[in-house]
């Protein structure tokens, strides 16, 4: 994985609150085992309309929105079941971080577990971002180092345990923690 120390990136507005795990990933496309090749599917039943042509209306398809990094949501994002494959089509997607006043708890450390940065702010502070992103360009800068988030006419502070934050700092996962103790689990195996 990517390390996580300091992004900085466009914004999407997705002012949705209760955002489910299948309306991320829909069920028809979790057929694949390998963490990439999601994206494309990402929101698929909100982005397309019925006959494949992209929704004008929807927010990731709207002009101010392409190539956001940052996602920003409503509450409870994330619910619904606890497919790892929501993660994975929002990485593959672009996205490397994701605000909401609340997410899924499953959800939430599927994300992290995968590289992604899920930030918890205030409704207020979320309000904000939602209406800066909502008809334009607005570009965030996230410091995971100092947990502060700033852009024109915006700054925030943000909590995130400290453990998920060492991960996401140094780019492991679980099995890379793991690593990072091969000589002392070698050690012990020869004794």
């Amino acid at each position: 994985m990517e390390p996580i120390v300091n992004h900085k990136g466009i914004i999407a507005s997705l002012d949705r609150v209760n955002v489910d795990t299948d309306q991320i990933i829909p069920k028809q496309f979790l057929k694949r085992v390998e963490r990439t090749g999601f994206g494309q599917f990402l929101f698929y039943d909100w982005r397309f309309l019925p006959d494949g042509k992209p929704d004008p209306k929807f927010e990731l398809n709207q002009e101010h929105n392409q190539g956001a990094s940052i996602l920003v949501a409503g509450h409870n994002f994330g619910c619904g079941s606890s497919r790892e494959h929501a993660p994975w089509a929002l990485n593959d997607f672009g996205f490397k971080v994701i605000i909401a006043p609340s997410f899924a708890d499953i959800f939430y450390n599927n994300c992290v577990k995968n590289g992604m940065l899920p930030i918890r702010l205030d409704e207020q502070k979320v309000f904000q971002l939602l209406n800066k992103g909502a008809n334009d360009v607005y570009e965030l800068s996230v410091s995971l180092e100092n947990q502060t988030i700033s852009g024109e006419g915006f700054e925030a502070a943000f909590e995130i345990d400290p453990y998920w934050k060492e991960m996401l700092v140094n780019g492991w996962d679980e099995i890379g923690l793991t690593l990072n103790y091969e000589e002392k689990i070698m050690a012990y195996e020869k004794r």
